[in-house]
């Protein structure tokens, strides 16, 4: 009875984690980034610059250094901050990219 409590357990919490949506805000834009010399990123071909204090979130919501950051036209739910610096970046999976969102060009 208790390794079936105990699996039981295990799968519920499994589901859970599959299950998680992030919230992103409503001025989040979407774009195709690649990575450059930090704190230089492209979103879209443009060049842009991450603020200071930049966030980058992986996948799994976990957060990304820049420097491990690999790859090109990943797409990304970005925030802009008010000296127009990159300041928060979310690297989507396959279903939230199938997602509709504004893109810096439509706004």
């Amino acid at each position: 009875m208790l390794r079936f409590c105990a699996l039981l357990v295990a799968v519920l919490l499994s589901l859970s984690a599959l299950a998680f949506e992030r919230p992103f805000p409503a001025k989040a834009l979407r774009g195709k980034m690649t990575p450059g010399y930090f704190p230089e990123v492209s979103i879209d071909g443009k060049p842009r610059q991450l603020s200071p204090a930049a966030r980058i979130f992986n996948r799994d919501n976990m957060i990304e250094m820049p420097a491990a950051v690999r790859g090109s036209d990943i797409v990304v739910n970005y925030t802009v901050d008010s000296q127009g610096n990159i300041d928060r970046i979310w690297i989507l999976t396959a279903e939230e990219a199938a997602q509709k969102l504004p893109t810096a060009a439509t706004r």
